[in-house]
């Protein structure tokens, strides 16, 4: 009942379903939990999201296959970064208020170390070249972490506190939105050097994606809310769109040629590729405060985290599944 209802509050129910790129499947209840929801990430393997709930200081563990809650890891610190090394089976879960990363082994969810990074520990991306984790944190800095030893391999340098990034595995740069700087800070792994892209009457960048195969990133600004599209490689700009409000995600979907950008203002909006531009086909209702998802490519699936009390008074924070529609 819980799910027609919201299905029909959405419009994304029968005929209308069929004409909008997003198709909402489910909703996943995460009872007892209230405040804001931060990051999530997958254990590809077995199936599992993982939900950083800032504001309940708690993790959820989401089993995918049966659309429930399987383990809830309590006593966090303002969680906002997860992520997942498959090479090492390490969790990997980024505390902003005490600046610290939490390690958990996935076989068990047992605890694995912690590393204290000092201060506002944020976003967390898993670099496949190397099976180490790198964490945004602090004033200006990213931190190499070694999964399995729990140590600082190497700390990396910025003008002000890091918010989305993405890792160039082949070219071993990492692309960084540094809002407080005004800049895009394109990181040279191997080096520790960083150079910034500037985009002149944009400020406020929090989500980034990166295209790798297509050489493309998209970085969403929230002031004013615009979707820039750059060639990775100059930092050229090829497309300059109006975007929703509030955005703290974006990601490509590479097999559709679309992007997919969620946002705050309670909207998912979706742009098709045509030739070297994109154009909207689609800005999906969600609920007021959902801004972070996870798009999963090999599940075909895009996650939008919603808060406690936004379908109405009383109801459950959720996480809203959403399958691509052709």
């Amino acid at each position: 009942m819980r799910l027609m209802i919201l299905l029909l509050l959405f419009g994304l129910s029968g005929g209308i379903a069929s004409a909008e790129p997003l198709v909402l499947q489910r909703t996943i209840a995460l009872k007892g939990v209230s405040g804001r929801i931060d990051h999530m990430a997958i254990d590809a393997g077995r199936k599992r999201l993982f939900v950083a709930e800032l504001g309940n200081a708690t993790l959820d563990v989401i089993d995918l296959e049966g659309g429930q809650v399987i383990h809830r890891i309590s006593g966090l610190k303002e969680p906002q970064g997860v992520g997942h090394a498959p090479t090492s089976d390490i969790l990997a879960v980024a505390n902003g208020g005490d600046g610290s990363v939490r390690l958990f082994h996935g076989v068990d969810l047992s605890s694995a170390g912690v590393v204290a990074l000092g201060d506002d520990a944020d976003n967390v991306r898993f670099d496949l070249a190397t099976g180490n984790f790198i964490v945004g944190y602090g004033s200006g800095g990213l931190a190499v972490i070694d999964p399995v030893g729990g140590a600082v391999l190497s700390r990396i340098r910025l003008p002000a506190h890091p918010e989305s990034f993405q890792i160039d595995a082949a070219s071993r740069r990492a692309y960084v939105n540094v809002p407080g700087a005004q800049q895009i800070a394109v990181v040279d792994l191997k080096s520790a050097q960083a150079t910034a892209w500037r985009m002149p009457g944009l400020a406020a960048n929090f989500p980034l994606a990166l295209d790798e195969a297509g050489g493309t990133i998209a970085s969403v600004f929230r002031n004013p809310p615009r979707l820039v599209v750059l060639d990775a490689r100059s930092g050229n700009a090829t497309t300059n769109l109006a975007s929703c409000g509030d955005a703290d995600d974006v990601f490509f979907d590479n097999g559709r040629r679309r992007i997919y950008v969620s946002c705050g203002e309670g909207l998912v909006s979706v742009w098709q590729q045509e030739g070297t531009g994109y154009q909207r086909i689609g800005s999906i209702k969600t609920a007021s405060g959902a801004r972070t998802s996870l798009f999963v490519p090999t599940l075909d699936r895009l996650y939008v985290a919603a808060r406690a009390g936004f379908f109405g008074l009383g109801s459950d924070a959720a996480i809203l599944e959403f399958r691509p529609a052709d």
